[in-house]
């Protein structure tokens, strides 16, 4: 019997092989969930912030009052002509403290 015609041991190489793949592809779908957690807080903190405008009050500080304590430190709120309110929010990695040179923004407005 040949030594190469044993498939003995081949399904651990093969999964070792592909355990990289699996775990980038692990890692790259949650990253498109928190991108897209990250787009819904951020149209959430536009509306607050629109909110407070229009009724008299800090627009930046009810924006970021409105998004979880990790994506409050970087986040933009500009004020809008019309009462609007512009919030920008940096895209955090999947890797703990890391940001993404990417950031999502959202406008509202109640006029």
């Amino acid at each position: 019997m040949s030594r190469f015609a044993s498939q003995r041991g081949q399904a651990p190489v093969e999964f070792v092989g592909t355990l990289p793949l699996v775990l980038l592809a692990g890692l790259l779908a949650w990253q498109l969930v928190l991108v897209g957690h990250v787009a819904w807080d951020a149209a959430g903190a536009a509306r607050s912030g629109a909110r407070a405008a229009l009724v008299g009050r800090d627009a930046g500080a009810a924006a970021r009052a409105a998004l979880p304590p990790p994506l409050r430190s970087g986040t933009r709120v500009v004020a809008l002509a019309g009462g609007g309110v512009r919030v920008s929010v940096p895209v955090p990695l999947v890797v703990y403290r890391w940001r993404l040179p990417v950031r999502l923004s959202s406008a509202a407005s109640l006029r």
